[in-house]
């Protein structure tokens, strides 16, 4: 009797569909890899949904890294985080590493990328990825690396390797810039910097931290002050750095939403 093959399954995830489906024939003529195909972020978080119920989950996802960027016009979009919901909006290839990462920690993600880009890169791998490959490599190559994340190695070209390492040394540095501001404001302005992350503006603020109106303005002014930025998407982003999460939802019935937090760069 011989020894059982081990199947890989492989979910390429892509939405030029001719690329995804010649990647897709020439992996399944592996003897031991099974494989399927995915145009969309949505379409492949269904898809990991549908086998993990059947008890026949994905090892492996060979995401674009340009995945939902594509807009109708030829033209680039800017890359929209996963939906929550399942909806069909587009999702930027390395949201969806983040996201699989969070919701599926076992499923290994590695990035199919038309051009070396250090910065994408290093992004994608702190978002989770266990890997980094040209679209144009072999098909042996992509092979060599999809068995090896499987063994929890990380898959990088030599040549991206000096310019990745530089761009994470950066990041680390840039959140820890970033942490030390943070820890600069007071418990009050880091509850009011957490509801601004939240997308509250100055009405729910302060409804939901019952200040009035202008004590919330002044807090936020001074947010804005001690992280030196001037506007409150700035201050988001520099607290998304720092690790500063959103304020919880707030308790059924209370407002999550008033006034909008920015126009025109200044707070409303």
């Amino acid at each position: 009797m011989g020894v059982p093959v081990v199947r890989i399954r492989v979910l390429v995830v892509d939405d030029h569909r001719i690329f995804a489906e010649s990647l897709a024939a020439a992996l399944a003529a592996e003897p031991d890899v099974d494989v399927a195909a995915a145009g969309s972020g949505p379409a492949a978080l269904r898809c990991l949904e549908r086998a993990a119920a059947e008890g026949r989950g994905y090892d492996v996802m060979l995401i674009d890294a340009e995945l939902g960027t594509l807009g109708p016009a030829g033209g680039r979009r800017a890359p929209v985080p996963v939906p929550a919901d399942g909806e069909n909006a587009p999702v930027d290839g390395i949201s969806l590493v983040a996201g699989v990462r969070s919701g599926r920690p076992s499923v290994r993600t590695v990035v199919l990328a038309e051009k070396d880009d250090p910065l994408r890169a290093a992004l994608a791998l702190q978002a989770g990825a266990s890997g980094w490959v040209a679209k144009d490599c072999s098909l042996q190559r992509l092979l060599t690396v999809v068995r090896g994340v499987l063994r929890g190695e990380t898959h990088l070209p030599p040549a991206l390797l000096t310019g990745v390492l530089r761009e994470l040394t950066a990041a680390r540095k840039h959140r820890t810039e970033s942490e030390q501001l943070v820890e600069s404001l007071t418990p009050r302005e880091r509850e009011v910097l957490r509801c601004m992350v939240a997308g509250l503006g100055r009405k729910a603020v302060a409804e939901r931290l019952f200040l009035s109106p202008h004590t919330v303005r002044t807090h936020m002014q001074n947010v804005l002050g001690k992280l030196g930025v001037h506007s409150t998407l700035a201050a988001v982003a520099l607290a998304r750095r720092a690790g500063v999460g959103p304020a919880d939802p707030a308790p059924t019935g209370q407002a999550l939403a008033g006034d909008v937090v920015e126009r025109g760069g200044q707070l409303a």
